[in-house]
């Protein structure tokens, strides 16, 4: 009898097989041959799952992404003002939780900036929207709850730029040496500015 293969499942074991090799190296620094062996299968079979080393990157972000997804849910249940929602909705750019994801978003971004497939900007695209609808419902939470002006809603698409913004400038400048400082200071100015007096 023929053994049935999951590919979707194949494909995630294959990557997560890969992961801390990706983590330790690097993705532009590894072979498939190292992939393969990390993953315990033969360099072939990762060619039956991958075109290349980009798209490991990409299904390992699409993993820890949604993994991500689900534990922000649960932090962002467990407080009550939006100001402190909004601090942990950016704790990503800075939480040990979040190390692994960071370091392989900032391997994905690198491929996504010089060598980005249709794919790849849907799902950035997706991402983007989803974390964008994501904040303006915490936002419109606080106009509801009265704890911000309702032109608060306006500023949702800056906050968001602005924490990706100052996250890219703490990993390629000497700028800013603690991000979370940074981050929480930032929010604070502007929810004085936002909320109702």
């Amino acid at each position: 009898m023929a053994i049935i293969v999951d590919k979707e499942q194949k494909k995630k074991e294959i990557a997560l097989g890969a992961k801390q090799l990706i983590l330790q190296e690097g993705i532009n620094n590894i072979t498939i041959a190292q992939i393969a062996k990390a993953a315990n299968i033969g360099k072939g079979t990762v060619y039956e799952y991958f075109k290349n080393k980009d798209e490991i990157v990409f299904e390992l972000v699409e993993i820890l992404m949604q993994e991500h997804n689900a534990r922000k849910e649960k932090q962002l249940a467990g407080h009550e003002s939006t100001r402190e929602k909004v601090k942990s909705f950016f704790n990503f750019f800075y939480i040990d939780e979040d190390e692994e994801l960071r370091e392989i978003y900032k391997q994905f971004t690198a491929i996504a900036l010089t060598s980005a497939n249709a794919e790849m900007i849907a799902f950035q695209t997706e991402c983007y929207t989803m974390y964008e609808k994501w904040m303006e419902t915490i936002i419109e939470e606080g106009i509801a709850k009265k704890e911000l002006n309702s032109e608060a809603k306006e500023l949702v698409m800056g906050i968001f730029a602005f924490a990706q913004g100052t996250f890219i400038m703490s990993v390629t400048t000497s700028v800013i040496t603690d991000l979370q400082q940074k981050i929480d200071m930032q929010i604070d100015i502007l929810f004085d500015l936002m909320e109702k007096k």
